[in-house]
């Protein structure tokens, strides 16, 4: 019995990409397909390397095929699409390197360094070629967190800086430069620095490259986003009402050089007390939903209060099943961004509505003006401790009206009010609930 490439396909397309709600097949996964009598050998290219599923789409392939009349061998070699890279300066020693990701936070004191090093030492020991950049110039951490002090620096023969091998990962950071020295210097400076330590490093072929940002939305972040092509970036918070004033920030920063945000892994968010064998939510409650509901991004994980992350080393953070978790959501967010990219829809608004359409999609939503003011969920309208409404319907006015709509990526808008409000975020999916409340 012959076998076609569309029983094949057929057989394929019953495998469905969870993150994509599409099947392998619509979504140009099958490369190269070949047959051989009853022999059968494909390709799944996915994404990105280190997909946490992939072995799972395998295994469904395998039995999918192997189950078609005729079929005595399938073979399935799992892939990843290069992304091709231009590095923006010439001899780059990032033209290596295939995906680049940036882990920030508003505020310091977040545990982002250590957020930043556990990701990458877990995908290092699944046995993918990692690096790590320390990019904070005035308090770099990455010496003392892989107590890696007073080392000695090397070029190769073509004057670029060698990393420092650790763990199986390569590290590079000012501090291996600086020592224990205080950084003094202004903004050129800094910024020279910075494009040394992104171009000026032989990183070599890497699958992944963790940069650990300084906190805030200063010159050394912007330097950055302009000077690399980002896949994506993670913003580190804790459940402190006061830090999610920060993520705003870094949202509306990667927002406007368009890097996508993948999403917020909420740090310290609880601790598990092995004596009484509880349970406590340290610094507040419900702040991963709070932050979802506000800005309309993903959470990613919620990171515990735990000595194997906070007190103790590295190797043994890499092996915590909440690292692990979180790097599985963290790559699939990034897979999810180099297929679909940033979708931002087209915007109206008039003296009775604020409309989207999604082209692509065929979506429409249609929120009444006042129906949209008054479900403002920012500080100023909703107390961040407790969530009860501020804001009095009676101060809004009948006749309020949008005077600017600005798309924040894949996930909110940032609306201008008539009545002079202008801190609110509107995530799409609390406009499609307005939306369909109004319709």
């Amino acid at each position: 019995m012959s076998i076609s490439q569309q029983s094949v396909m057929d057989a394929l397309s019953h495998i469905i990409d969870p993150d994509f709600g599409q099947d392998i097949v619509s979504l140009g996964f099958i490369k190269n397909l070949e047959i051989d009598g009853p022999e059968v050998s494909f390709a799944i290219q996915l994404t990105t390397p280190a997909c946490p599923i992939k072995d799972q789409f395998k295994t469904q392939a395998e039995q999918q095929v192997g189950a078609i009349p005729g079929v005595e061998s399938v073979k399935v070699a799992m892939t990843s699409a290069v992304k091709k890279r231009t590095p923006k300066v010439e001899n780059s020693g990032l033209k290596e390197v295939q995906s680049i990701i940036a882990v920030a936070s508003g505020k310091g004191g977040v545990g982002k360094s250590t957020v930043a090093a556990s990701i990458a030492r877990e995908l290092a020991g699944r046995g993918y070629r990692v690096g790590l950049l320390d990019t904070d110039i005035f308090g770099p951490s990455v010496p003392s967190l892989f107590n890696l002090h007073e080392q000695q620096l090397y070029q190769d023969s073509q004057q670029m800086m060698i990393p420092i091998e650790a763990g199986g990962l390569s590290l590079m950071s000012f501090g291996f430069l600086l020592g224990d020295s205080p950084a003094i210097m202004r903004g050129p400076m800094v910024s020279g620095y910075v494009q040394q330590l992104l171009h000026q490093v032989a990183w070599g072929p890497l699958d992944y490259l963790i940069l650990d940002l300084p906190p805030g939305t200063g010159d050394i972040q912007l330097t950055i986003t302009q000077a690399v092509e980002l896949g994506g970036s993670v913003i580190v918070t804790t459940p402190q009402a006061l830090a999610y004033a920060d993520v705003i920030k870094g949202i509306m920063m990667f927002d406007r050089v368009n890097v996508p945000v993948l999403g917020v892994i909420e740090n310290m968010s609880y601790f598990d007390c092995g004596n009484c064998n509880t349970r406590h939510r340290v610094f507040g409650e419900g702040g991963a939903k709070r932050l979802s509901e506000r800005f309309g991004i993903d959470v990613l994980a919620e990171l515990p209060l735990s000595p194997e992350l906070y007190g103790g080393t590295l190797e043994a953070s890499a092996k915590n099943e909440d690292v692990s978790h979180a790097v599985d959501n963290v790559i699939r967010a990034l897979g999810k961004a180099n297929l679909e990219g940033i979708k931002r829809p087209e915007v109206g608004y008039d003296s009775e509505m604020v409309r989207l359409y999604w082209r692509d999609e065929d979506l429409r939503l249609e929120v009444p003006n006042k129906v949209l003011r008054l479900d403002c969920r920012c500080a100023a309208c909703v107390d961040e401790y407790t969530g009860e409404k501020r804001l009095e319907p009676d101060s809004v006015p009948d006749d309020i009206h949008a005077e600017d709509v600005q798309t924040i990526g894949n996930y909110a808008v940032a609306i201008s009010w008539s009545d002079g409000h202008s801190s609110g975020f509107f995530s799409y999916k609390q406009l499609r609930e307005l939306s369909s409340l109004a319709s």
